[in-house]
């Protein structure tokens, strides 16, 4: 089931179309990848979400309801350009922040403890914000969006200037938000990111939705008939009929070999074919990165 539905949402402004008829379906307890260009429209679509701007047509759903004020309070929101007061201290905003979430102070203050404490950002309580780094500023403003527990959070470029390190810790703490109940989405750059954590995507581009699905099938659907296969020992694998050799390499008595058909062929007769050559220690499917597919997605809506 989905949490967050949007169908065919269309934003203008003035001379400039920022959503086409855009839809998506947010499966509930998931870690939705929203992806696109520069300009492409993801922030507009994530600011409408957030009810700070209003489309035009199309409609907004969670939980098979028309989106509303009220849904606001189920609803964690980082956005990527951050903004905090520089001059107030850490504890004090980070409750004041956490305050506005409805919650009270003893259950605010009880909370904040545990996640300052789990970044180990504790030490930073009664310093001013402006004392700290944009790594620390941005640890705090990510405990102020979780802190009240929302059903949906939304993340806009949320390792945008993090160290790998802090990266990582981010990046657990986002699946064990998912593992406890959250449904979330995160706009971002990262490929990698994408790979490691999300279990379905949107691709934005030039306004119009134009990839939609599982990561894993998408990877399937874009494999452009290239294997892998290990066979034992080395082997020397120069041609193989109806197969084009393109790449060879040989580690630990083993030899790698990728190839490609010519067209989509049965798996078990690659097999055949490739045990005629060797003792095959592993076949598998080459699937794409997600790197390569938003290229290659995205450069060919251009020629469209």
């Amino acid at each position: 089931m989905s949490l967050l539905q949007t169908e065919n949402v269309v934003k203008q402004y003035k001379d400039h179309l920022a959503l086409d008829k855009v839809s998506m379906a947010v499966p509930k307890q998931s870690i939705y990848g929203l992806l696109g260009p520069n300009g492409a429209g993801k922030t507009t679509l994530l600011r409408i979400i957030n009810q700070i701007t209003a489309p035009d047509s199309g409609t907004v759903t969670l939980d098979g309801q028309k989106i509303s004020r009220a849904d606001l309070a189920s609803i964690g929101y980082l956005p990527e350009e951050r903004g905090l007061y520089k001059k107030m201290k850490v504890g004090e905003q980070a409750l004041y922040l956490t305050r506005l979430k409805g919650l009270s102070k003893h259950e605010a203050m009880s909370r904040l403890k545990t996640w300052f404490t789990k970044l180990e950002i504790i030490d930073w309580w009664d310093k001013k914000v402006e004392e700290l780094s944009k790594g620390m500023q941005q640890k705090i403003q990510f405990v102020t969006t979780v802190l009240h527990e929302p059903k949906l959070l939304i993340f806009d470029e949320p390792f945008s200037g993090f160290d790998p390190i802090n990266t990582k810790i981010l990046k657990e703490e986002i699946l064990y938000l998912r593992e406890k109940g959250a449904t979330i989405i995160f706009s971002t750059h990262n490929m990698e990111s994408v790979e490691e954590m999300c279990d379905h995507i949107t691709l934005i581009d030039r306004s119009k939705s134009i990839l939609e699905g599982s990561v894993d099938k998408i990877k399937e659907e874009w494999a452009a008939n290239e294997y892998d296969v290990v066979f034992k020992g080395q082997a020397v694998i120069k041609t193989i009929s109806h197969y084009e050799i393109l790449k060879t390499t040989k580690d630990n008595g083993k030899t790698q070999v990728r190839l490609k058909t010519s067209e989509k062929a049965e798996v078990n007769t690659i097999i055949r074919d490739m045990t005629d050559k060797g003792q095959v220690l592993s076949f598998n499917p080459a699937l794409p990165s997600m790197n390569e597919i938003f290229i290659r997605v995205v450069e060919a809506n251009k020629n469209n």
